[in-house]
């Protein structure tokens, strides 16, 4: 598993057909800077929206994964994620000239041949992993449907299939980390049962569906007039069908090709996540519906658990990264103006720094002096002065550098602070620093409980000193 994030080297495109909508698509890979993650661009619409691929975008899993923001979708997704995941690119722009990404062969072989042709590019940003603490389960009771991660070093993947069917029936498929996507599971292409195949073809679907990229799985028996019909909505000439029931004596590439592409599946939309994990998943009869629910659930635990990431970083009895004395060398504050401590931690995406609240502040004074509470707008600016830590870091003399608010948004203060608490802020970009502004999530927590959280946005400025 790579320590460091990574791109592409430059873009790279692939045409094609939408499986369900048959027009002619081209997508291509552009390079896209730390910390951007995975997102769609819409180049054939007004503006060129861009949908970031994120499992709060899903709109739509009928048939796939469809996904929808800023007045803009795009479909078909899950074969082109897997495909980025599999190569463990982290930071891509995904631009579409349709609403639909190309089938392909049905597979992701594919978009890895066509990501490989231009070789990775590793980044200066480390790869933040989500290791899962503990079991994480998900299921669907009527569709028999059974998920779970697990805790595990690693990013594996157990899927077992079971349609009820004599011509598939069980099958199971895994691979023990990532690294063996390529070679394992990216060929593998999606499949079909022929009832569900021509209940889409009557519904005037699968317009770019073709025999090479989907294995029929016949489970009924076909007419003469059946074949024919079939025939002409894959304008081939005959359709026959193999001992194995497989339509048109179509060459698995695996024995268990179906259960591998499910498992390629997984990967797909467990990317909208949003970050690399690590842990075991295990999955009985999955669907993008079911990938999707189960995706929400184990992103709304990483919320959840980085919530209470910044209590465990705090041991009054370690050596902080920063002391007061280091932080008055980066920060301009100076009492009664400096409400920060020591900065525990920082990285080039984050920073957590402790706040000591003490009776003896100047605020308490006038402040609800017969019931003191720390005023949120100081809780702010303390929070922003631990962000500002972390912008000032990017500059290689930041008592030369001012920074400035633009922006406050999304402010919620959800519990009281009161002298002799110990607030913890922790504060990430939420994108690279452009232009001298950055754009951060900050979190104040005292022990394991929220007290207040905001976004911000803030400029960094060269300050000209003037002597006396």
């Amino acid at each position: 598993m790579n320590l460091r994030q990574r791109t592409i080297k430059s873009e790279i495109s692939v045409n094609g057909v939408g499986l369900h909508t048959g027009a002619k698509v081209t997508l291509t890979f552009k390079p896209a800077p730390e910390n951007h993650g995975y997102k769609f661009k819409r180049i054939d619409l007004p503006g060129e929206p861009v949908i970031d691929a994120d499992v709060d975008n899903v709109s739509d899993t009928s048939r796939s994964t469809t996904l929808t923001a800023n007045g803009a979708s795009v479909s078909t997704t899950e074969h082109v994620l897997a495909a980025l995941v599999g190569c463990e690119v982290d930071n891509v722009m995904i631009e579409l000239d349709g609403i639909e990404v190309p089938i392909l062969d049905g597979s992701a072989i594919e978009f890895v041949n066509a990501l490989e042709s231009v070789g990775f590019k590793e980044q200066a940003a480390e790869r933040e992993y989500y290791q899962i603490p503990h079991n994480i389960h998900y299921s669907e009771d009527d569709r028999k449907v059974e998920m779970v991660i697990m805790p595990l070093d690693e990013y594996r993947l157990t899927c077992m299939v079971d349609y009820n069917s004599p011509v598939l029936g069980s099958q199971h498929s895994t691979i023990s980390n990532i690294a063996e996507f390529k070679d394992e599971i990216a060929s593998c292409r999606t499949f079909v049962f022929l009832h569900e195949l021509e209940m889409l073809l009557k519904h005037n679907l699968i317009k770019g569906g073709d025999i090479n990229n989907a294995i029929v799985i016949v489970d009924h028996d076909i007419s003469d007039d059946e074949m024919k019909e079939l025939a002409k909505a894959f304008n081939r000439d005959d359709i026959k069908v193999a001992r194995e029931g497989i339509l048109n004596n179509i060459e698995l590439r695996y024995q268990n090709e179906p259960a591998r592409h499910k498992l390629l599946d997984i990967i797909g939309d467990l990317a909208l996540i949003g970050v690399p994990l690590k842990g075991h998943v295990m999955a009985a009869r999955p669907g993008h519906a079911a990938n999707v629910a189960f995706a929400k659930k184990i992103k709304a635990a990483i919320k959840k658990d980085r919530k209470k990431k910044v209590q465990h970083l705090y041991d009054p009895t370690v050596k902080p990264l920063y002391d007061i004395v280091d932080i008055m060398n980066i920060l301009p504050h100076r009492q009664p103006f400096l409400f920060i401590d020591k900065i525990l931690e920082l990285t080039k995406t984050y920073v957590v720094g402790v706040k000591n609240v003490t009776m003896n502040e100047e605020y308490f004074k006038g402040h609800f002096p017969g019931a003191p509470v720390m005023p949120g707008v100081i809780q702010i600016e303390a929070m922003a002065q631990v962000g500002g830590v972390l912008v000032l870091s990017t500059v290689p003399d930041p008592s030369n550098y001012l920074t400035y608010f633009l922006k406050i948004d999304k402010v919620r203060f959800r519990a009281q602070v009161l002298p002799g608490d110990t607030i913890i802020f922790r504060c990430d970009l939420m994108e690279p620093i452009r232009r001298g502004i950055a754009q951060m999530k900050g979190v104040g927590m005292v022990g394991d409980k929220v007290v207040m959280e905001a976004e911000m946005m803030a400029q960094i400025a060269r300050h000209e000193k003037t002597e006396n």
